[in-house]
């Protein structure tokens, strides 16, 4: 077992778990840490998330306004955000992603829940969240630049890439005023089945950089997921059936999602060339492929023009045809 952070023992004494037993569960690429206290027949999620690296704070202000607006954000037990440490309800184990792993022939009844719980989240008026504003699409796509590139060894057109982003997110931002809430990282890994199937309400976990953005975001995060294979049939089924649940213009939608699909792919393959690069994790570069065919996708759509073009220009084709990844 790995050592318990410091303070861990004091913390659920506090909390009235003082005689629980203490389970490490896997991370994730954060610093944050995750345990799972048992006591008897009941159980608890512990979240680790120490300052300087880590703060709580944001994920207590998200969770209370999705359990506030009727949505399923873990309760919140116990807190000590200046210590880092978060006590929560436990969703158990049924994970979207390890449910289809054992349930493959649900795959659709599942994915049109999850699609369900967006439109449910996007008839709400927006949270009390900061905007997905240009300045954050611009720095996100920039990781690739500052990332990627320089580990394949090779320079590019920075500026001229800021201006290409420009220029296409421009119509986008147009178009997601008012916004709704963006939970940035809704994916198979981040959505627990309560009832152990696909029709059972959803719990929400990793929502802490929630932000007031466009609703195809989301769809992006869940329908070209990083960490699992959405077959490119499925992924456009389910965009028809958000467009009839939503009421909205399918062709500025899709035009909308192949540009933000295209910003999320370009930020995940800068991130996880980072935690390579910077973090020493590697597990992350074996993604990359997955990341990069489904940005490919996204770049042949005509609202992705100047970006296209940059990419042509600036990245070699071998590359791109090895789906960007690192040499062996």
């Amino acid at each position: 077992m790995s050592e318990l952070p410091q303070g861990l023992a004091e913390f659920t004494a506090r909390a009235g778990w003082a005689d629980a037993e203490v389970h490490p569960l896997p991370g994730d690429a954060s610093f944050r840490r995750y345990f799972r206290l048992i006591r008897g027949s009941e159980s608890a999620m512990l979240m680790h998330a120490p300052p300087p690296h880590e703060d709580p704070a944001p994920f207590l202000h998200v969770a209370r306004w999705l359990n506030d607006s009727g949505l399923r954000a873990p309760a919140l037990l116990a807190e000590d955000a200046s210590a880092g440490w978060v006590l929560t309800e436990d969703f158990g184990n049924d994970r979207m992603r390890d449910w289809l792993d054992e349930n493959p022939g649900h795959e659709r009844a599942a994915y049109e829940a999850a699609v369900e719980a967006l439109a449910a989240l996007h008839r709400l008026p927006p949270g009390p969240f900061a905007p997905y504003d240009m300045a954050v699409y611009q720095r996100e796509a920039a990781l690739l630049t500052e990332w990627y590139c320089p580990a394949q060894g090779f320079e590019v057109d920075v500026q001229g890439y800021e201006a290409a982003w420009a220029e296409v997110l421009a119509p986008v931002l147009a178009r997601q005023n008012p916004g709704v809430t963006v939970l940035r990282d809704y994916h198979a890994e981040n959505i627990m089945l309560l009832g152990g199937k696909p029709g059972a309400p959803q719990g929400l976990i990793d929502f802490q950089d929630a932000l007031v953005g466009h609703p195809a975001y989301d769809l992006v995060s869940l329908l070209q997921d990083a960490r699992r294979d959405v077959a490119v049939d499925l992924e456009t089924t389910m965009l028809v059936h958000y467009a009839q649940r939503a009421r909205i213009d399918y062709e500025d939608f899709l035009a909308d999602y192949a540009t933000l699909g295209a910003q999320r792919n370009a930020k995940i393959v800068g991130i996880f060339t980072r935690l390579d690069r910077r973090d020493g994790k590697p597990r992350y570069l074996a993604m990359i492929p997955r990341v990069w065919a489904a940005l490919e996708r996204d770049l042949a759509h005509p609202a992705l023009d100047p970006v296209a073009r940059w990419f042509d220009a600036n990245i070699p084709e071998s590359l791109r045809t090895a789906n960007g990844a690192f040499p062996g």
